[in-house]
């Protein structure tokens, strides 16, 4: 097991429910960007973002979240 620091780009972000989430960009300060390339409808076009807090491990190639996927997306932020 690892931590914050070890997350690099394209790794799998999942929830704690083994759901994906998203794709890692690249780490902004405390959180994690995830790629643009992955979202649809109205999400289309922008970055989402997950706090460092969220985190739970990082195992592997795959970031683990101490929240179930459909649960961790309503933290997310977006941003252009």
């Amino acid at each position: 097991m690892s931590g914050f620091e070890d997350i690099k780009e394209h790794m799998e972000v999942i929830g704690a429910d083994g759901v994906h989430v998203g794709t890692v960009d690249r780490i902004d300060g405390d959180r994690i960007k995830l790629t643009k390339s992955e979202n649809i409808g109205s999400h289309e076009g922008h970055h989402h973002f997950i706090s460092r807090g969220l985190v739970a491990e990082v195992e592997g190639d795959k970031v683990r979240l101490s929240a179930n996927a459909d649960v961790a997306v309503t933290f997310e932020e977006e941003g252009q």
